[in-house]
C-alpha cells in the first residue's frame, strides 16, 4: 500500500506546482490555417502503429493504433471550422474489443481579437501535457504516459463552449476556461478511474455540467502552467437521482480535477514533470448506486527525461536520436469511502526507457522497454482465477517498437 505521505506528497505538487501546457498546439487551426487564403481548406493528419512483444508470456501483437485526419476550413479572418475524425486499432469490429471510430474534435472557433477566441461543439479541454497536444512525436515511446490515460483521461473531449486568451500585459501568459457537459459516474470504473465516464459526444447528458480551466507561462525555454476541472457526473432525471439517493443538480456528486506540469526543452535535452490528482467526496453514494468501487481519491505523475545523441554531429536539429526514461506511479485507490474495496492492482509504477529517430519534420521512428509493477489482485473483487487462464504477474515486461507521422 502507498503510504499517506506520498498521497500527501502528490497532493502538495497538484496545489502549488505551476505546469507546462502549449498555448497553442500543433494541432491548433491558428497554426495550421494562419497562412491559408480564405475560403481554402486544409487536410493534414498523424498516425501511429507499433509491434509489442510481452516478455513475461513471450507473446507479441501488432497494431495499427491509430489513423486520424484533420479537416480544417477557413470561412474569414473571424470564423473557423476545425475537425478530426479518427480511426483506432485499424478496422472496428463488435464487442469491447473492437476498435473505434469516432470524432476527436469538431467545433467552430470564433476570433473575438488578435489575442482571444471562442470555440464551441466538440472540443478537446486544455488539461496536462497530452491532452490537446498528443501528436507521436510530442510524446516519448510508443505509448502516451499512463499518468495522462488513466488519471488524466487523455484524449477528454466534449460538447461545450470555450473562451482562450493571451495576456497583453504579461508576455507568455495565456489562459482558457470552458463550459462542457459533465461526466457520467455509473461508467466509472474501479481499474480504469473516470475514464469510462468520458461522454464525447455520444448522447451526453447535459443535465449534468463541469468547468475547466488553465492557466500557463511561457519564458524562455520554460514553461509551466496549472489546470482544473469541477463538474457534476449525475446527469440523470430528478426522479431516478432520488431514487438513487444522489444529487442531480448541474454540479451534483461531484468530480475534481486538478493538475499541474513543467517542461524545459534545450536542443540537446527536454525534461518533463506532471502530476494529477482526483476528489470525489461522494464515492460512496456513487458505489451504493452503481456498484463500481469508486475511490474518492486517485493520483499520478510522472517525470520524463531525453537527451538528443546526435546533437553534436548535427546542431541545426535536422535529425535527432532520443534516448529517453520516464517513471510513473499512480494510484486509483488512494483513498477509498466506508463501501470501498480496496484493489493493490490498482496501484501501480511504469519504468519505460528507449530509443527515439527522427529522419525528417513529422516522422519518428521509436522503440521502448516499459517495466510494470502492481499490487496484488483482491480475489474478492475478481474472484479465484480458472486453472486455465494465465496467471497474474505483479512485475512484467514489455518490449516496442513502432513508428509515428504527422502532417
Amino acid at each position: 500500500m502507498i503510504s499517506a505521505l506520498k498521497r500527501i506528497f502528490f497532493v502538495i505538487i497538484c496545489s502549488f506546482t505551476f505546469s507546462a501546457a502549449t498555448a497553442h498546439s500543433p494541432e491548433d487551426s491558428l497554426l495550421t490555417g494562419a497562412k491559408k487564403p480564405f475560403g481554402e481548406t486544409t487536410i493534414s493528419g498523424y498516425g501511429e502503429f507499433k509491434f509489442n512483444y510481452d516478455l513475461r508470456f513471450k507473446t507479441g501483437t501488432a497494431n495499427m493504433t491509430r489513423a486520424v485526419l484533420f479537416v480544417g476550413h477557413r470561412f474569414n479572418d473571424k470564423v473557423s471550422f476545425i475537425s478530426e475524425l479518427e480511426l483506432e486499432d485499424a478496422k472496428i469490429e463488435g464487442g469491447e474489443d473492437g476498435g473505434e471510430f469516432n470524432l476527436e474534435q469538431l467545433y467552430l472557433r470564433f476570433n473575438l481579437s488578435k489575442q482571444h477566441y471562442l470555440t464551441a461543439g466538440l472540443i478537446i479541454p486544455r488539461i496536462g501535457i497530452i491532452n490537446e497536444n498528443h501528436l507521436p512525436a510530442t510524446f516519448n515511446g510508443n505509448d502516451r504516459p499512463y499518468t495522462e490515460r488513466l488519471i488524466i483521461p487523455s484524449t477528454w473531449r466534449e460538447i461545450g463552449i470555450g473562451f482562450y486568451g493571451n495576456s497583453t500585459r504579461l508576455t507568455g501568459f495565456s489562459y482558457s476556461l470552458a463550459l462542457i457537459n459533465g461526466l457520467d459516474a455509473s461508467e466509472f470504473k474501479s481499474e480504469s478511474g473516470i475514464r469510462s465516464g468520458r461522454q464525447e459526444g455520444k448522447d451526453a447528458t447535459a443535465t449534468n455540467l463541469a468547468l475547466t480551466g488553465s492557466a500557463v507561462y511561457n519564458t524562455g525555454d520554460l514553461r509551466f502552467g496549472v489546470s482544473a476541472y469541477y463538474g457534476g457526473s449525475t446527469g440523470i432525471s430528478e426522479k431516478e437521482a432520488d431514487t438513487l439517493s444522489l444529487d442531480n443538480s448541474i454540479f451534483g456528486t461531484p468530480v475534481f480535477l486538478s493538475e499541474a506540469n513543467i517542461t524545459y526543452t534545450k536542443p540537446l535535452f527536454t525534461l518533463k514533470a506532471l502530476a494529477a490528482v482526483i476528489s470525489i467526496p461522494d464515492a460512496g453514494k456513487l458505489n451504493r448506486a452503481y456498484g463500481g468501487n469508486t475511490a474518492s481519491m486517485m493520483y499520478g505523475g510522472y517525470v520524463d527525461a531525453s537527451i538528443n545523441l546526435l546533437h553534436a554531429f548535427n546542431s541545426k536539429g535536422n535529425n535527432r536520436l532520443d534516448f529517453f526514461v520516464r517513471a510513473e506511479l499512480i494510484n486509483l485507490n488512494a483513498e477509498l469511502p466506508d463501501n470501498g474495496i480496496s484493489n493493490e492492482i490498482n496501484e501501480k509504477t511504469y519504468f519505460i526507457t528507449g530509443l527515439q529517430y527522427f529522419p525528417a519534420k513529422g516522422v519518428v521512428i521509436k522503440a521502448d522497454y516499459t517495466l510494470r509493477n502492481t499490487g496484488k489482485p483482491n480475489v474478492d473483487l475478481t474472484g479465484v482465477p480458472s486453472p486455465d487462464e494465465p496467471p497474474f504477474y505483479r512485475s512484467n515486461g514489455f518490449l516496442n517498437i513502432g513508428a509515428g507521422y504527422n502532417f
